[in-house]
């Protein structure tokens, strides 16, 4: 979270996003049309991690729905819920709504009832069964 969007945020997010989770297939980085992500420097990044750009059409929110939908119940769950008193304060509580309420617990109806968390655990399991 910084004062600015420029690519080396989305950059940095999406580091941080490939260590954790360490994809081992190709993977589909979804983004609106901001030019941090239209940039050389994102575009190379993507290249190197075996990861490909799927960027929304302008004015169609539709294509990006999932991250609206999740931006929306961010700031109506919780960013306009609180006043905070400097970044670092609403940096820490937007990672714990993300880390420990969003992914773990939050239900979803599009995924059955499941946090995202759980959704993906059954995911991955019957990829499993199926080999």
């Amino acid at each position: 979270m910084q004062s600015r969007r420029e690519t080396g945020l989305a950059l940095n997010a999406l580091l941080m996003a490939i260590w954790r989770r360490n994809p081992s297939v190709p993977v589909i980085v979804h983004s609106d049309q901001g030019s941090q992500y239209s940039s050389h420097d994102w575009q190379a990044f993507l290249q190197a991690h075996n990861l490909s750009a799927s960027m929304s059409r302008r004015g169609n929110c539709h294509d990006n729905a999932v991250a609206e939908s999740f931006f929306q119940l961010l700031k109506r769950e919780r960013i306009k819920r609180k006043i905070y008193l400097d970044r670092e304060e609403a940096r820490r509580d937007v990672f714990n709504y993300i880390e420990l309420f969003y992914n773990p617990k939050r239900r979803h109806g599009y995924a059955n009832g499941l946090s995202p968390v759980e959704f993906e655990k059954q995911y991955f399991n019957r990829q499993q069964s199926v080999y």
